[in-house]
């Protein structure tokens, strides 16, 4: 299974840090936040990444490469502009293919293994949810206890940034698109599952965020600030 991971947003939230780095480049315990990904992706066995971008991209394709210092192999799919979520991703289709592929966004800090997710073939998407952080405590969407996800009723988790989607819920689509409408559709056609994940989860959107997140994890890992 391939892996997608979006990187084209431009932070403003995070700014000035963004003004001069794309926000997955940003650190924590020294490390750039699209790293944690590309290490767990390769260690759960994917082998190709696709990263789109378009804010200052050209330090992400400096800095990551080609992938091989992962065992990976990397393919960049460039944009002007950013295209908004689903636009990034049907723009990239052709890079990957015609089987389900693994999204990850960016700017999402996480322990949790895409292992589970390799052997996953929805009809639309997968998607992984998490407790409501402080920032979303309304939450996105409903898990049914059958594992379908819908846009509304009950209690409402987060969507993590982090799914299995099939080309197919891109099919049509160009230029600047948003995924909340074409997840929105295909829940109503239940053809979205999900799972809640209750492990460590950080939407690093505002510098406050990642200077407590950079803190901890240096502290659980005994780095030296």
């Amino acid at each position: 299974m391939k892996a997608m991971i979006l990187c084209a947003g431009r932070g403003e939230r995070m700014r000035p840090l963004t003004d001069t780095k794309p926000k997955p480049l940003l650190t924590v315990a020294e490390k750039p936040l699209v790293e944690y990904h590309l290490e767990r992706l390769a260690a759960a066995g994917v082998n190709t990444v696709v990263i789109n971008h378009a804010w200052l991209g050209e330090q992400l394709e400096r800095v990551l490469g080609d992938g091989s210092r992962w065992g990976l192999s990397i393919h960049y799919s460039s944009e002007r502009e950013a295209l908004e979520t689903a636009g990034g991703i049907a723009r990239a289709l052709p890079l990957l293919g015609e089987q389900p592929f693994i999204v990850v966004n960016g700017d999402v800090w996480c322990d949790y293994s895409f292992n589970t997710l390799l052997s996953l073939k929805p009809s639309k998407a997968h998607l992984v949810l998490v407790p409501n952080p402080e920032h979303n405590p309304e939450g996105d969407f409903l898990l049914a206890n059958d594992g379908l996800v819908f846009a509304k009723g009950g209690e409402r988790f987060t969507f993590a940034g982090i799914s299995v989607m099939h080309p197919s819920l891109l099919k049509g689509i160009s230029g600047k698109h948003a995924l909340a409408p074409l997840l929105r559709t295909a829940m109503e056609q239940q053809q979205v599952t999900g799972e809640l994940y209750r492990g460590d989860w950080v939407d690093v959107g505002t510098p406050q965020r990642l200077a407590q997140l950079d803190e901890r994890v240096k502290r659980t890992l005994g780095v030296n600030s």
